[in-house]
């Protein structure tokens, strides 16, 4: 009964839903938000910044998304970088010199929280050369009219940033009288033109005050209440804005902090000052604002301007373009000509006679055709990745995001299955299904952001171990068994590879070694090129005839396994030979070739394994020592059951020695060594 059930339900579900329809319903989802988006941008505009500065929520814990973009996480180098010859200045009341200091220790982590509350605090990185100071004035009053008098008359002393704020202290002192919000607003009216001023020149933020707890605040803060501090922000976001004749003031609001606040003040020691984590929330959000423009950060989004196209991008726009209206001429000349060519009925014998048409489709069509679909392929992803048009997340892992997915894909994949006609070990169609899943499980691990989960981020890095080992066993395979090194091979393999991802790095402006993996895998095929077609060339043909040359192969494999164990402990050796022109053109990423040894160190025996397999499997079975003969199992029952048991207790013992690792950077260290284990048992498996 359950397989008649499978069989039926597996029926119903292909009637009505078959790949056409899949595509189809794809094509209308992408549509539909396209419009909603856009009519989205239309009406909410399409500033980033504003969403950034006002808008957001928490996705987790220390993890917050702005409105429609995506924020990074400055690291010290680039927060040096970035703010290189600057000079920032911090101006405000206590909740200020918080900020202060967390935005200084994006820049010196080791910076202490020392020196007078209630003082002047400077902050000088000497080697970049940036200056950060905080200024203490608690109240909107004159002393700080004066200090902000002096940037306007001063040009060279004038900050590159100013961060101001303040409102509690004055509540605080006046009891929260009524004269001293009236007070507040003319203070503020009168330093607003200054500010206005300084935004011309420099970027300025005014601090909206975040709410307070109250249950937690002491006897002489009582009167700070949240009622009043939304009084006081209302004030100074009405004249701020409205300080200027133009229809916007250049002084941004800074109000998204009072979001974050409102999360987190239940965490606050004493009810007034936020915790430590929403500081630094601020503060990155603050280097957002400023850096993001300047060092264009990929996983930046926010305040980052649409890119401006280069000459190659605006080159392949109108060689698609040029193909799109190439098809069209054929497609409409073709449809006309089919028109005149309908069957027309015989006046005299009533029957139709049909025309001899000549319906074949000339190589240029289908030439145009392809380019106008990669075309259109093209530009979607243009749109998503380098317009604003479709709103931007952060990566933010969660078990949900990742598994279901997976759970989902697997249920779908029991409804569509084909029988296979070959059952030899690590065949094209098992290896092309194997590659297809792991494609979809990578696919959805870099979605959903599961490299900050150490146990899946291990057992992805054994399916991308497991592309390279078929990579390897493929290959030596073929140059094994035909002998074929000639260049059409190479180019055929090297286009395959890298057809895509070159057009990808045109129409995006990204380096060739942005999409990582496909540079390995290209280095690794001319790497297994180069070996066997040295000189003495040794194919199975010729090694059948003599055992000598068996033992040629396994010496060209074992300098093989030197070469990569000297490149592999040799970083300035592998540096010297990749940053040589033109290979330090492909294989740089942001000046240097660290990442690109980093990704080929992380695998660099899975080929050398895999071409060691192809070649010990293929000699047995030419010797008949393993024979798989259609439908027959590979060993029999009892091996079988033994090896079947050994993969499982493989297979558990790396799960939990995964789960286990401490960071990455111990679990990397020793996975090229144990990776192989976990192949071998997946071969098996499969």
């Amino acid at each position: 009964m359950a397989a008649l059930a499978y069989n039926l339900g597996k029926r119903e579900i292909n009637h009505y839903f078959s790949v056409r329809s899949a595509k189809v319903l794809a094509l209308v989802a992408v549509l539909l938000l396209a419009a909603c988006h856009l009519a989205s941008r239309r009406y909410r505009g399409n500033d980033s910044c504003e969403y950034l500065l006002s808008s957001g929520r928490f996705l987790g814990e220390k993890v917050w998304q702005p409105h429609s973009c995506m924020m990074h996480k400055y690291k010290i180098s680039e927060a040096k970088n970035c703010l290189v010859d600057k000079h920032i200045a911090f101006i405000g009341d206590s909740r200020i010199r918080q900020l202060f200091y967390s935005f200084v220790k994006i820049i010196n982590p080791q910076f202490k929280e020392e020196g007078n509350k209630h003082g002047n605090i400077p902050f000088e990185d000497k080697i970049s050369s940036v200056k950060v100071d905080f200024l203490w004035h608690p109240e909107v009053n004159g002393s700080m009219k004066q200090c902000i008098k002096v940037w306007t008359e001063d040009s060279v002393a004038k900050p590159h940033v100013i961060i101001a704020g303040a409102a509690t202290w004055s509540i605080k002192i006046h009891n929260g009288s009524n004269e001293a919000l009236s007070q507040y607003k003319m203070n503020i009216t009168s330093i607003a033109p200054l500010l206005e001023k300084l935004a011309k020149t420099s970027d300025v933020y005014w601090v909206l005050q975040d709410p307070v707890y109250e249950d937690l605040l002491s006897e002489n803060r009582k009167m700070i209440t949240n009622e009043k501090i939304d009084a006081y922000n209302e004030a100074a976001v009405s004249i701020l804005n409205s300080s200027t004749r133009n229809s916007k003031s250049n002084v941004k609001m800074f109000s998204v902090s009072k979001l974050i606040a409102q999360e987190t003040i239940t965490e606050s020691l004493d009810g007034l000052h936020l915790p430590e984590s929403s500081r630094e929330t601020s503060a990155m959000i603050l280097m957002n604002v400023y850096c993001n423009k300047i060092l264009k950060p990929v996983d930046g989004s926010c305040c980052q301007p649409r890119p401006p196209l280069t000459l190659i991008q605006k080159l392949a726009a109108c060689f698609f373009t040029l193909s799109i209206i190439g098809y069209l001429i054929f497609y409409i000349i073709h449809r006309n000509t089919h028109r005149k060519n309908k069957p027309c009925t015989d006046l005299e014998s009533g029957e139709e006679k049909k025309n001899i048409i000549n319906t074949s489709v000339s190589p240029l069509e289908i030439l145009l055709q392809s380019f106008c679909k990669l075309g259109l392929i093209m530009a979607y992803f243009y749109m998503c990745d380098r317009a604003n048009l479709f709103m931007k997340e952060n990566k933010f892992y969660t078990h949900s995001t990742f598994f279901i997915p997976i759970i989902y894909i697997l249920v779908l994949g029991v409804f569509y299955n084909e029988n296979t006609k070959e059952t030899k070990v690590l065949n094209r169609e098992q290896t092309d299904e194997w590659k297809g899943w792991m494609q979809l499980v990578i696919l959805i691990y870099h979605i959903s952001g599961a490299s900050t989960f150490l146990p899946v981020y291990m057992h992805i890095r054994v399916l991308v171990a497991a592309y390279l080992f078929q990579t390897g066993y493929g290959h030596f395979s073929y140059f094994w068994i035909k002998g074929d090194f000639g260049i059409h091979r190479v180019c055929q393999v090297l286009f395959r590879l890298n057809f895509l991802v070159v057009v990808l790095c045109i129409v995006m402006d990204r380096p060739y070694q942005f999409y990582y993996f496909v540079p390995l895998v290209t280095v690794w095929f001319m790497v297994i090129y180069v070996t066997l077609a040295l000189w003495p060339q040794i194919i199975q043909k010729k090694a059948n005839g003599n055992c000598f040359w068996h033992f040629g192969l396994l010496l060209k494999l074992a300098f093989l396994l030197l070469c990569i164990c000297f490149l592999a402990y040799s970083q300035g050796a592998f540096e010297k030979i990749f940053s040589l022109w033109p290979l330090s053109k492909c294989f740089e990423l942001k000046g240097n070739v660290y990442e690109w040894w980093f990704r080929w160190r992380l695998d660099r025996y899975v080929v050398f394994h895999g071409m060691l397999f192809a070649f010990i499997y293929l000699a047995l079975q030419k010797r008949q020592v393993l024979s798989e003969g259609k439908g027959e199992p590979l060993f029999s029952n009892k091996i079988s059951n033994f090896l079947l048991f050994i993969s499982v207790v493989s297979f558990l013992t790396y799960s939990i020695w995964a789960s286990s690792c401490k960071n990455k950077a111990e679990c990397n260290e020793l996975h090229p060594s144990v990776s192989v284990v976990q192949l071998l048992q997946m071969d098996y498996f499969l």
